[in-house]
């Protein structure tokens, strides 16, 4: 397989390498009424889940599993997330080409894909300095890093917001009882994490989905970050635990308010407490936990 570049805007850079979010495998259903004792075959959706490497001036730093949508804000958010990049104007440009199959090592039938960023020389050098391998993130979120400072679990406290209070219990049940709605490839599949942004009246302004709640959260940030967006009242809704990882990216980038539909961990408290992060755990209508309020300014 030939590199193709392209320098398309994300979704038709995506659409031009031909790379859907979902992919239709042949299944065997069994246990259904109706169904006979061997099984029904039939099509089912599977949620696409490839390589992504992140390329930053010409060297790889990163290659995480992800679903093919949204990359070039997947990884503008992830640079950003994970203090790379301290400003979006600190990116210059990206690019979408698939890897040689052959070269990368790639089994047949998974394609991979290198996102390219150009990005300021002041980053780039941070980022070599860094020292830092990042394999992927699947549960533990901390993979290659060197030392227990390198978790960076103390981020600077967030500015105090007027408006933090009203991150409430029927405006947060109101985002996730319209993010079902706004979930396409997880109803199709089933297996789909996703990170939403609502505004203070609860509604969903943006919905990003991907296998990873990490990279859905990643994806999120880097739409709010090229739409100018970041700085405006509202929270993010994710359909995961809020781990203490999810938490310090909202916190790096001053996202100020986080709802999670399952549980909190206690280090993700305790993150949220001393960034001055409003979290919300175990979201699920007619009931919400407030763990941590969040800097609230003198009203």
């Amino acid at each position: 397989m030939s590199a193709q570049l392209f320098t398309l805007p994300d979704g038709e850079a995506e659409e031009a390498l031909d790379l859907p979010a979902l992919a239709q495998r042949p299944v065997r259903v069994f246990g259904e009424a109706g169904v006979p004792e061997d099984g029904a075959l039939r099509q089912d959706s599977l949620a696409a889940e490839i390589p992504v490497a992140l390329v930053f001036n010409g060297v790889s730093h990163a290659v995480m599993m992800a679903t093919p949508e949204d990359l070039g804000d997947f990884a503008l958010g992830f640079a950003l997330s994970e203090g790379i990049l301290d400003h979006a104007q600190d990116c210059r440009g990206s690019t979408l080409h698939l890897a040689d199959a052959h070269a990368a090592h790639l089994p047949p039938g998974v394609p991979g894909v290198e996102v390219h960023l150009e990005i300021s020389a002041r980053s780039f050098e941070r980022l070599k300095d860094r020292r830092r391998s990042m394999a992927g993130r699947t549960g533990c979120g901390v993979c290659g890093v060197e030392s227990f400072a390198a978790l960076d679990l103390a981020p600077e406290r967030l500015p105090a917001r007027d408006w933090i209070g009203r991150v409430d219990l029927p405006t947060v049940l109101r985002a996730f009882a319209d993010l079902k709605a706004l979930q396409p490839h997880n109803a199709h599949s089933g297996s789909l994490h996703a990170a939403g942004w609502a505004t203070l009246d609860g509604r969903l302004a943006r919905v990003c989905e991907d296998v990873g709640r990490h990279n859905a959260l990643d994806k999120l940030i880097g739409w709010l970050s090229r739409s100018a967006r970041l700085a405006e009242p509202g929270f993010v809704v994710l359909s995961s635990r809020g781990s203490h990882e999810l938490v310090r990216k909202c916190a790096r980038v001053g996202l100020s308010a986080l709802a999670t539909i399952s549980a909190p961990t206690a280090t993700g408290v305790q993150v949220a407490e001393l960034a001055g992060l409003r979290l919300w755990g175990l979201c699920r209508a007619p009931r919400a936990v407030l763990y941590a309020q969040g800097a609230q300014a003198a009203g």
